[in-house]
């Protein structure tokens, strides 16, 4: 959630935010002239409320009629008293209702516009040319039936569509990038974490999503409660309304977990494999920190992802997400995106978010200051970070980009260790 007393004092940063995501800059105003009316309506109720203990000292001491005329307004006050509390809660609550409406603003050199106008910041890697090889590339669902590693069908008949199988060479496949990505995870001070996939709502919504209107989230209605679409919201809950201590550097979590996302906006995209698909696993990287250094673990989380796509020897580029693509949480957000060979595309296999102060406000997560000699000084929002280190959909980029003529796979190097040995993946039969 945005800090009110932040944009109080520089509304037009806020505008500016607003207009590069594309989003209603009037809500900026809203805000302030909702604060206006709650300080205002908080100023009438504490004066009233004031009015109100002294007028109980006069009671006390009267006697007779002044008594009972007292009396009568000291019940006219405390309607009046009544009258503004209500006032000064409900102008408090359409204030956070407006606050919350707000994205998280954005960082200075995030490009404006929407999902098509990212910058590339760099690209790393050729994409594999198969001319000198002698074959046109078969893509990652061809693959994966020949070696025995994806069932769609199967899938579909059991789950519907968007459902999947991985089994044999594939099921082991998902298994070890996870094991590699958690090791590269714990070996970086990341403590490792199943979590849950199923939250309330309020700690989805404090995590930035919209759970009256997102149609991609899931929910349980009989339960009240939500599929996450990434172990982020259940590590961004995981420390809600605690104080955090986080004088021995930034508190680091992985989270392993199964995701789940509706795709209801994707009709028609992506219909063949699994590359969009309505539940996957994945290991996220989470992150606490004090906002000063929030930016460098973000450089951080980028670098790591970059680390576990040079062991897959996967090309790639990364990218600046435009703002308004970012989503509700992100103050900025880098993509890292490996070549498809039979889309000739690149697509994204890691995402890494800095939400700055954005989660820790709503989940009201904070950190314990102290001062160099060791004075406590009280407690203020922490950052929260996120960035994800694999999931199921890097099958598709390993699968194409590292595939033979007869449709066997050649398991990167750095791999090979976590899948007993295997060299290759081979063809069934």
């Amino acid at each position: 959630m945005i800090d009110v007393n932040e944009l109080r004092a520089n509304p037009e940063i806020f505008r500016a935010s607003q207009r590069a995501r594309g989003a209603d800059e009037s809500v900026v105003d809203a805000v302030i002239a909702a604060d206006v009316a709650r300080r205002e309506a908080i100023n009438r109720y504490e004066g009233l409320r004031a009015e109100q203990n002294v007028f109980g000292k006069k009671v006390a001491q009267a006697k007779g009629e002044e008594k009972a005329a007292l009396l009568a307004q000291v019940k006219e006050l405390a309607a009046s008293v009544k009258e503004a509390q209500a006032a000064s809660d409900a102008a408090q609550n359409q204030q956070e209702s407006l606050l919350r409406s707000i994205p998280n603003l954005i960082e200075d050199g995030v490009p404006a516009g929407g999902e098509e106008d990212f910058n590339v910041v760099k690209t790393v890697g050729k994409p594999r040319d198969f001319g000198p090889d002698g074959f046109e590339p078969r893509d990652h669902l061809a693959i994966g039936e020949l070696i025995g590693a994806i069932d769609m069908e199967r899938g579909a008949k059991v789950s519907g569509s968007r459902f999947y199988f991985l089994k044999g060479v594939g099921a082991r496949l998902e298994i070890a990038l996870m094991n590699m990505a958690l090791d590269q995870a714990v070996s970086n001070g990341f403590i490792p974490m199943i979590t849950p996939t199923l939250v309330r709502p309020e700690t989805m919504q404090g995590t930035g999503f919209d759970v009256e209107h997102d149609d991609e989230i899931y929910r349980l209605e009989r339960d009240n409660l939500y599929l996450t679409g990434t172990s982020e919201v259940a590590l961004a809950g995981y420390h809600a309304d605690e104080i955090l201590d986080l004088t021995a550097g930034p508190t680091r979590y992985a989270g392993w977990s199964s995701c789940y996302r509706r795709e209801a906006g994707a009709a028609g995209k992506d219909t063949r494999g699994i590359i969009r698909v309505h539940q996957f696993n994945k290991l996220e990287m989470f992150i606490y920190c004090p906002v000063e250094e929030a930016a460098d673990e973000h450089a951080r989380l980028l670098a790591w992802e970059e680390e576990m796509l040079a062991k897959v020897e996967l090309p790639y580029r990364v990218i600046d997400t435009a703002a308004g693509d970012l989503g509700m949480s992100a103050a900025r957000k880098f993509d890292c995106e490996a070549w498809v060979p039979t889309q000739q595309a690149y697509r994204e296999l890691t995402s890494t978010s800095n939400c700055t102060t954005f989660q820790a406000r709503r989940l009201n997560i904070r950190e314990r200051q102290v001062s160099a000699e060791g004075e406590r000084k009280g407690t203020r929002a922490v950052a929260t970070l996120n960035g994800t280190l694999a999931t199921t959909r890097w099958i598709v980029a390993i699968l194409e980009h590292h595939q033979n003529v007869d449709g066997s796979v050649n398991v990167p190097s750095a791999l090979q260790p976590y899948l007993g040995g295997m060299e290759v993946l081979p063809v069934l039969g």
